[in-house]
């Protein structure tokens, strides 16, 4: 990340919006934003979800009345008006766990996402669970792009149905994702992945993320991984692939259900940090990354990072459109 300065976390917090933030981070004045020489974005991510459409139900468990989708496009739908340039991205594991995925087969649950307005997804391992058919009725449903540049699909029925990467732009902008998945040996049933090819999620990443940084001149670019957040045992995941990267601004993860409280920043080969964030599992949170852009160069802060509860106390705040007793706050 380029330019972010060390930040005191109890005076950040006092801070009323994030023009003021900005001003109060990154010594910019607000005047650049009524010149348009800056840029926000809002970057808002779920993973793991696991067709958990309806709330946790009040069994006393311990995530009793967490999560539901109209929740979190009510959530979401509030973010986008106070914000001008959002984009909502999820890492991969959208199925299986309810019966609406038994019953459906995923149709239900890419229909709401395509409703909610979600921008990019990958694939996790088990959006392969009815077996490569069962993926090819279920895509059709999302009007929204897989990413998947590490599988070689074009053996497959559902070859011409995921793409490797996608651009944005946002005002000038722009803004690469890609994806990557993990490894279907031995978590997938070799029945219900077929011809799949397993492509090294480092050496891909390294070539695409060099392609929209360099070629393409995107300002910010996002992995989309099911690769998993950390392992003991040397396993491809999240933080080695981060270490091991260039021009990965930002990895948003998934597969190891993983509630991070904050995310992790991590030098890469150049010295330059990678952020790696994930929220969990089931839609019990919705994670929420807030940038600057310079216009004219390009260059980027992280502004905020918060995670979002998904809760019924969300909106109950006199005035307020999000609860600050469900949005855990962390400064970078």
């Amino acid at each position: 990340m380029e330019g972010s300065p060390a930040i005191n976390r109890r005076n950040f917090l006092k801070q009323a919006g994030t023009l003021a933030a900005v001003s109060a981070v990154g010594g910019i004045p607000l005047s650049a934003f009524a010149n348009g020489d800056l840029v926000s974005l809002t970057i808002l991510h779920t993973n793991d979800v696991h067709s958990r459409i309806e709330p946790f139900p009040m069994d006393g468990s311990r995530n009793q009345g967490l999560g539901g989708v109209a929740r979190r496009a009510t959530l979401v739908e509030n973010i986008r008006r106070e914000q001008r340039n959002v984009l909502l991205l999820d890492a991969g594991d959208t199925v299986q766990g309810t019966p609406y995925f038994n019953l459906f087969g995923g149709k239900v649950e890419l229909e709401l996402m395509s409703k909610m307005g979600y921008d990019a997804s990958t694939l996790g391992n088990h959006e392969f669970d009815n077996g490569l058919e069962g993926l090819t009725s279920m895509l059709p449903y999302a009007n929204f792009p897989f990413l998947t540049a590490n599988y070689d699909v074009s053996n497959t029925p559902i070859k011409g149905q995921t793409r490797d990467y996608i651009i944005f732009k946002k005002q000038g902008i722009r803004i690469g994702v890609f994806g990557l998945g993990i490894q279907l040996d031995g978590l997938v049933d070799p029945t219900r992945c077929g011809d799949v090819l397993y492509l090294d999620p480092i050496a891909t990443a390294n070539s695409i993320a060099t392609r929209l940084k360099h070629d393409y001149k995107c300002s910010l670019v996002i992995c989309l991984s099911h690769l998993g957040y950390k392992y003991g045992d040397g396993k491809v995941s999240d933080v080695i692939l981060a270490a091991n990267t260039r021009h990965v601004d930002l990895i948003i993860g998934g597969h190891t259900h993983t509630f991070m409280p904050k995310p992790d920043f991590i030098r890469n080969l150049d010295g330059e940090e990678t952020i790696v964030n994930q929220v969990g599992f089931a839609g019990i949170n919705l994670g929420r990354l807030d940038y600057v852009f310079e216009r004219q160069s390009g260059k980027k802060r992280l502004v905020t990072a918060s995670t979002h509860e998904i809760s019924k106390n969300m909106f109950l705040a006199k005035g307020a459109k999000n609860s600050q007793s469900t949005q855990r706050n962390y400064i970078t």
